[in-house]
């Protein structure tokens, strides 16, 4: 989803990938001449914000921030929440957005409902974005494209499992939510996201979704991304039922001034440039 471009001929050799939570956000920033991310932050905002103090917390990050002065080329928001769905392409109608939402969301009559296009599915992802953030976006710098972190994840992860036939359950980590991708033959069985709090609960989602998948904690393969490491419960929680683990990679080029913790952790916010 692109907006207009307010100053077409302010141009700079800055991208900018913002990903934005109720919880906290990270932010990048790519020298594109030269292919070198110069930047990458992150803000934990220690406590679950309303859409209101967001705004606020938001506003704060871009007035103490010096990387936040520049002037930016592109700039891509990435927003991070449960409010979205998948579609199919041939079912989908503009006209029906808040229809798809409602039977798995919490959606206000005052939401702003949009889509991003996912062609390698054949869908589209109809989500709530956090308007309030891209009304300030907007006002700062003028154009930019914002995606749903599940536009990203699903994209990315079948472009890598487009030549792989048996089935792959990817798991993105982050602090209190954790998003689930599972292909097969380089097509997507299922996405869902889902909040957890203990260890015990993240594996309850992982297991209950294979369940209902039929899939085979003994033989199925299971790939860490985000933010987890083998020394993390989740990873040995995770590790009590499941054998086939790996940590997967955003296979970029990148050169880092500030290198991220892991070669895949941070990636929807850098496979977004």
């Amino acid at each position: 989803m692109a907006l207009p471009n307010k100053n077409p001929d302010k141009l700079t050799n800055l991208e900018l990938s913002i990903q934005i939570s109720l919880s906290g956000l990270s932010f990048s920033i790519l020298q594109k001449e030269t292919h070198t991310i110069s930047v990458l932050k992150y803000v934990d905002f220690n406590k679950k914000l309303t859409p209101l103090e967001l705004l606020d917390a938001f506003k704060n990050v871009f007035n103490t921030e010096a990387a936040l002065q520049e002037s930016f080329t592109n700039i891509c928001v990435i927003h991070d929440n449960e409010l979205s769905t998948l579609v199919p392409k041939p079912l989908f109608q503009e006209d029906n957005l808040a229809d798809y939402l409602k039977f798995n969301s919490k959606i206000l009559k005052s939401d702003f409902i949009t889509y991003d296009d996912i062609v390698l599915n054949d869908s589209v992802n109809v989500y709530v974005p956090y308007i309030n953030i891209n009304n300030f976006i907007y006002e700062k710098f003028g154009s930019f494209i914002f995606k749903h972190v599940s536009t990203v994840l699903i994209e990315e992860i079948l472009l890598i499992e487009k030549n792989t036939n048996t089935p792959k359950v990817y798991l993105n980590v982050n602090k209190n939510h954790f998003e689930i991708i599972v292909t097969e033959k380089g097509k997507l069985l299922l996405y869902n996201t889902f909040e957890y709090t203990t260890k015990e609960d993240f594996i309850y989602y992982v297991l209950f979704t294979a369940e209902q998948l039929k899939l085979n904690p003994e033989t199925l393969n299971l790939v860490f991304i985000g933010d987890v490491h083998k020394t993390d419960d989740l990873y040995q929680m995770a590790y009590k039922y499941i054998r086939n683990i790996n940590f997967g990679s955003r296979n970029d080029s990148y050169t880092y001034l500030e290198n991220p913790k892991y070669d895949y952790s941070d990636f929807t916010l850098i496979k977004s440039f």
